[in-house]
């Protein structure tokens, strides 16, 4: 743990490097709620459509979120979202026009939760 996830605009696919920004995320993750490295898990979700605000400007969206356990502090928490969105930018290349950027951080439950590795 954590789960992270990141939903982001078709618009973005071209210009937008994934992996660049998964592996700042996982060692945000692991500097500011103390995660374990090797629990860091970072998934991308591209999405065709997205509606930001209520006139013509056509964003494209970044959405973050942080599924974590119980524990950490709402300052930890809060930096943890703070640093997600500061670090977007580096990942976006040159000219990816208005982007919106979101960040949710919540807790799951840890006594329901289950990660496993299969194969080699």
């Amino acid at each position: 743990m954590p789960l992270i996830t990141v939903d982001y605009t078709d618009r973005l696919a071209g210009c937008f490097d994934r992996r660049g920004f998964g592996l700042a995320l996982n060692r945000l993750a692991v500097k500011l709620i103390d995660a374990k490295p090797e629990a860091c898990k970072t998934r991308f979700r591209r999405t065709e459509e997205a509606v930001v605000g209520a006139d013509a400007e056509t964003f494209a969206l970044v959405a973050i979120g942080f599924e974590i356990f119980p524990g950490r502090s709402a300052p930890a928490k809060a930096a943890l979202a703070e640093a997600a969105v500061a670090a977007l930018p580096e990942y976006l290349g040159a000219d990816p026009g208005a982007v919106q950027a979101a960040v949710s951080v919540v807790e799951t439950d840890r006594d329901s939760y289950r990660s496993a590795v299969f194969g080699g």
